[in-house]
């Protein structure tokens, strides 16, 4: 399967293009292009036109929540909503049949009350982070394309699945 994988040279690309590579052809879009081991070729977000076709994008591009708070607010909506709109129009330009969006618990809320968060909470993101990321699932619900039905084994069109992030951050960092 030829896969686009954006910020692959993030803490997660890196983990999925190693778990990927050896089964897949791997493309990466990233903000920078260095090769990297895995990856047939890395282009940046200028790029686009020039990504040859994929069956699957798997979006994990995204500036990451700001500990410290010294971001300036708009960065976090330009880059978190604004290349998902960006890479999710592409994708419904081509054939491929994937889209794999990696959001952030903080996209529905802040804090986790109880034992666990489920899909019935009402979203509640607090701060840039979190709103840009509930802006960007938003962006992608509001612009599912149609699924053809048809018989058993024919194509169903594309599909967006996003998975939910348990942690918003790994051990250790």
């Amino acid at each position: 399967m030829n896969i686009l994988i954006t910020g692959i040279h993030g803490f997660v690309g890196s983990n999925i293009v190693y778990a990927l590579k050896k089964q897949h052809t791997i493309y990466g879009l990233d903000i920078v292009s260095p090769q990297k081991d895995g990856v047939v070729k890395t282009l940046e977000w200028n790029e686009l036109e020039q990504i040859p076709p994929v069956d699957a994008v798997i979006h994990l591009a995204g500036k990451a929540h700001d500990t410290k708070n010294q971001t300036n607010a708009q960065v976090y909506f330009d880059i978190n909503t604004g290349l998902t709109q960006k890479i999710y129009d592409w994708f419904l330009t081509t054939e491929a049949s994937k889209f794999i969006f990696f959001s952030s618990v903080k996209a529905a809320a802040d804090r986790v009350e109880g034992d666990i968060l489920t899909e019935d909470v009402v979203p509640s993101p607090k701060g840039p982070y979190g709103e840009s990321k509930m802006f960007a699932e938003q962006y992608i619900l509001g612009h599912l394309p149609s699924i053809r039905f048809a018989t058993q084994g024919a194509d169903f069109g594309q599909e967006s699945i996003h998975p939910s992030p348990m942690y918003d951050s790994w051990p250790g960092q």
